[in-house]
């Protein structure tokens, strides 16, 4: 099994654009840092014979050893998430750095000992239309290019994509992205422990001073 985490290096003005205002660039960089943070202290400790940070930019002290690091490749989403399964064989589970709140829990029926037995796909639905999490028992590149991103009816046409390919498909719970200020706080009360919680606290905490 291969664990990828797609992300962008958390830099002020190139990630978690909607969450300003309320935020600074500055601040929404250190949310998008802990949400990054809290996803991949996940990954580390679900069983994975590889666990991959596909990235979008240079690591930096967030990142805990044990991880790969892969580069993106140029294109839109869908370009870059293909390329992503294109390196990778066998059953590989992609999910973002949007969702800080996941738990092995969350992602127990893609990784317990005869998940895939009779799956070919598992995919994880987000409350905005998109999906957190994607996998697939045998990466084709193909099932993704051409998919619409970041758009309501994302997550619908990438499962239907798969549905159409043939493919025996399995969900997973649906999530909440954090896109903006308000699924922040809905997101960090679902996980108060993580760092994203605590980071968000310290911000709004400074605001309302």
């Amino acid at each position: 099994m291969t664990l990828l985490v797609i992300a962008k290096e958390p830099l002020p003005g190139r990630v978690k654009t909607r969450l300003t205002p309320p935020f600074t660039p500055q601040e929404a960089a250190r949310l998008a840092e802990a949400s990054l943070a809290d996803t991949l202290r996940t990954v580390l400790a679900l069983p994975a014979a590889r666990r991959v940070l596909v990235l979008d930019g240079a690591p930096g002290p967030w990142l805990p050893p044990g991880i790969e690091v892969v580069g993106q490749c140029a294109g839109g989403l869908g370009e870059r998430l293909a390329a992503a399964f294109g390196g990778c064989t066998g059953p590989t589970l992609l999910i973002g750095m949007d969702t800080p709140q996941i738990t092995a829990a969350d992602l127990a029926p893609a990784l317990s000992p005869g998940s895939w037995d009779g799956c070919d796909a598992w995919f994880g639905p987000a409350e905005d239309g998109g999906f957190w999490a994607l996998g697939l028992a045998e990466p084709d590149p193909e099932l993704l290019r051409g998919v619409p991103m970041s758009v309501p009816e994302t997550g619908a046409v990438q499962r239907r994509r798969l549905a159409d390919a043939g493919l025996t498909v399995r969900d997973l719970p649906r999530l909440r992205d954090v896109d903006t200020a308000a699924d922040a706080v809905h997101v960090a009360a679902l996980a108060p422990h993580g760092r994203f919680a605590a980071v968000l606290a310290a911000l709004t905490g400074a605001v309302a001073r």
